[in-house]
């Protein structure tokens, strides 16, 4: 290595997602898709928790919450997730509640991203079934930025009042 060029560390990008149905440990999803994750934790955001009649959950987000968009590259949307600052955890307006999940986190994103995207039915800039955004999380008593699949246009489902979806 020439002394004169910057050091290439061998840093790995961390990518956070938060996980609130079938991903979350001991659900049928789990195993397959989170087991490479380096941390698991409990964690919340703001929203509405479904349970719909196919037998999972769908989350609905303030629009006002979101802070970007998923894309096609897991490298690129776990770079834009490193960037963002996350202040408050304050209360969105209107009818919403704490929704209680886990924060999966990750160490590389083009081998965990992909097949979980596949899973939520999620094609950038396409029609799909959930949509990847970024919303505020809190974890323990730390506040950051985590992805998470939200459904746009809910058009069935029971609202689970608590905020936890428990049904295997």
């Amino acid at each position: 290595m020439n002394p004169t060029e910057p050091s290439k560390a061998n840093t790995r990008a961390i990518l956070k997602l938060f996980v609130y149905g079938t991903l979350k440990r001991g659900f049928w999803n789990h195993d397959r898709f989170c087991a490479h994750a380096q941390k698991l934790e409990p964690a919340t955001v703001w929203g509405k928790l479904y349970h719909l009649p196919a037998g999972f959950p769908a989350l609905e987000v303030p629009e006002s919450t979101i802070l970007a968009q998923g894309t096609s590259d897991p490298l690129a949307d776990a770079e834009t997730q490193g960037r963002i600052n996350i202040q408050d955890f304050d209360r969105p307006p209107g009818d919403w509640d704490l929704v209680h999940g886990e924060l999966v986190t990750f160490t590389d994103p083009l081998r965990d991203l992909p097949p979980i995207d596949r899973l939520e039915g999620f094609r950038p800039l396409e029609h799909s079934m959930y949509q990847r955004v970024m919303v505020a999380a809190r974890a323990e008593t730390v506040i950051t930025s985590v992805w998470l699949y939200r459904m746009e246009c809910l058009l069935q489902g029971e609202r689970v009042a608590n905020g936890q979806w428990e049904r295997s």
